[in-house]
């Protein structure tokens, strides 16, 4: 048996607590200072986390090896069986012509660009980011508005930008899965405290990219459609994390911000259309009758016609530039956003009470995770030793599920599909050893102890470290580029300072995810899509540039929320 210890290093909390910290400071140099790849730094830091383990907390070689084996399992099964099921069916969409006219659909509905910014970037993306997440939804939404018209640097800061409220939740909330897992806290508890603080970030980026779409003209213009898209989008996002599936919260918001928009749009358009370079057109007074939203989008040639796109954008966004912007017909719209009704309602089925007691009862298994007898500081048997793992409940298994009966619908052969699951594997092959790596991290910081002993030394801050964890979340998301990842390496720590500040474990635990994703925009993996999708290379440090004050505007706003929270004034928010 190893017990856990708080200040191994010279009897020092305070140098032991340093000491902790060097594998996430050797993982956020590499990334942040001389550029080395994701994976290379995440192995380097996992490296040194296993010296620091066995040398400086005296695990023993055996048990951090096993705990390195659980870490790097976890991020195979569930995360990674999430991420590649999910992108699976992306490009299952992507290799028919439903995906192009999902996308028509969408650019039938306005030829306002800044309108545009809104379905597109904001709906059409976080509908990406609910399946594929790591870059697609940036690089898809990107090309698109390029498509429409808009210039490619704007095309890229909308995107990134609109890229924050959908991520906490994202890739079928592999994030709120992750941070249950390393955590051990209820997954509906953190579901329910994160659908309790996004929906405020959801609220206003609407707002934001409509102002940098258009500055105060399209703030002044496009605020009533930009306030009910974002209050939709929240008030959804809140109703299904807390009420309904964790997994399908994006799916759901995404859904019902485009049919609110839509409705918008039948009895109210702005006074003036904005397309192509920016040009301003007196909108037709149909619109204001009601009946100015179909009449918009059947003449939206007049702003479809975009300048020839950079070269490389279509392959870089992984689908062909489109510039038909016609309306589908109905049926062809059904069949367009088929695969998310149906993984609507292959999770809605396995929410049926007797599905679900079954599927709990059959589809998953708890055991003892071999070579691991750890207790911690106190003498009590540290939680992350047990594994849970669901095999037929898992949400990637569900996911592959509707993948078939997708493939079984859009009629592509059993042949097609495995090579698509095989692109899909390759595609991800870097990201799955940055996830793994950074999940055996993780696993051998909480049980060797390492992330305890941050932890205490957090908590010495006091009531202040409300204000401090939202920071941890952001830092993390901005290097690493994953609120996954962040989550997996600061989720413990988080919830371990919290328990000895007297603040929510939940609520601190929760925060890393929803404060992080104010990071996103400015990691180096997605600026570098970004950058790509429009054709910019090499643009990465003028997007940042842009970006940065948007991102610490966004961060300071949530950390204020959160530190209510971790007050009586808003308190009782916390589950």
């Amino acid at each position: 048996m190893f017990q856990q210890i708080l200040d191994p290093i010279a009897g020092s909390l305070l140098i032991s607590a340093l000491c902790a910290a060097l594998p996430l400071i050797l993982l956020f140099v590499l990334l942040g200072v001389f550029k080395v790849k994701a994976p290379i730094a995440a192995l380097a830091s996992l490296a040194l986390s296993l010296v620091l383990a066995v040398v400086g907390w005296r695990m023993p070689a055996g048990q951090a090896l096993a705990a390195t084996a659980a870490g790097m399992f976890y991020g195979l099964f569930p995360i990674l069986w999430i991420l590649v099921n999910a992108l699976w069916i992306y490009r299952l969409t992507v290799a028919t012509p439903w995906f192009e006219v999902l996308g028509r659909t969408i650019r039938s509905i306005s030829n306002d660009l800044r309108i545009l910014s809104i379905l597109i970037a904001f709906c059409f993306g976080a509908l990406l980011e609910s399946l594929a997440g790591f870059g697609a939804p940036v690089a898809i939404s990107a090309a698109m508005l390029m498509a429409a018209g808009m210039k490619p640097l704007k095309s890229a800061v909308v995107s990134l930008l609109a890229n924050t409220a959908p991520v906490a939740f994202g890739a079928m909330a592999a994030p709120i899965i992750a941070l249950n897992g390393v955590t051990g806290l209820p997954l509906h508890d953190l579901s329910s405290m994160a659908g309790r603080q996004t929906p405020f970030i959801a609220l206003i980026v609407p707002l934001l990219l409509v102002f940098i779409v258009d500055g105060k003209r399209g703030l002044k213009q496009t605020w009533p459609v930009a306030l009910v898209a974002g209050a939709a989008f929240g008030a959804a996002q809140f109703v299904t994390s807390n009420y309904l599936a964790v997994e399908l919260t994006d799916v759901v918001a995404a859904v019902v911000t485009v049919a609110a928009v839509l409705l918008m749009l039948k009895v109210w358009q702005p006074a003036e259309n904005v397309g192509i370079g920016g040009s301003v057109e007196a909108a037709p007074e149909a619109a204001h009758a009601g009946a100015g939203a179909r009449a918009g989008a059947r003449s939206a040639g007049s702003a479809s016609g975009p300048a020839a796109p950079a070269a490389g954008t279509a392959a870089a966004a992984g689908v062909g530039i489109p510039t038909d912007n016609s309306r589908p017909g109905p049926r062809q719209i059904w069949m367009a956003i088929a695969p998310y009704l149906i993984i609507i309602a292959v999770f809605s089925v396995a929410q049926i009470p007797a599905v679900k007691a079954w599927l709990s009862q059959v589809g998953s298994v708890t055991f003892a995770w071999p070579g691991l007898d750890i207790t911690d500081s106190a003498g009590k048997p540290v939680a992350a030793t047990k594994f849970k793992l669901d095999h037929l409940k898992a949400t990637g298994t569900l996911l592959l599920l509707s993948g078939i009966i997708t493939m079984a619908l859009y009629k592509i052969t059993a042949s097609q599909g495995l090579r698509i699951y095989r692109d899909t594997l390759v595609q991800l092959r870097w990201t799955i050893v940055t996830v793994t790596a950074v999940l055996g991290l993780s696993f051998v910081m909480n049980l060797s102890g390492q992330t305890t002993t941050l932890g205490f030394a957090l908590a010495s801050a006091g009531g202040f470290f409300a204000l401090l964890s939202p920071l941890i979340g952001w830092i993390g998301v901005a290097l690493t580029g994953s609120d996954t990842s962040s989550n997996s390496l600061f989720g413990q720590m988080q919830a371990t300072a919290a328990q000895q500040t007297g603040l929510s474990p939940v609520l601190m635990a929760a925060s890393n995810s929803s404060a992080g994703v104010m990071g996103k925009m400015l990691s180096l993996q997605n600026l570098a899509v970004a950058s790509a999708a429009v054709g910019l290379d090499g643009a990465e440090g003028t997007l940042f540039r842009k970006l940065v004050g948007w991102s610490l505007g966004l961060l300071a706003l949530i950390t204020v929320l959160i530190f209510l929270q971790s007050t009586p004034v808003l308190g009782w928010m916390v589950p």
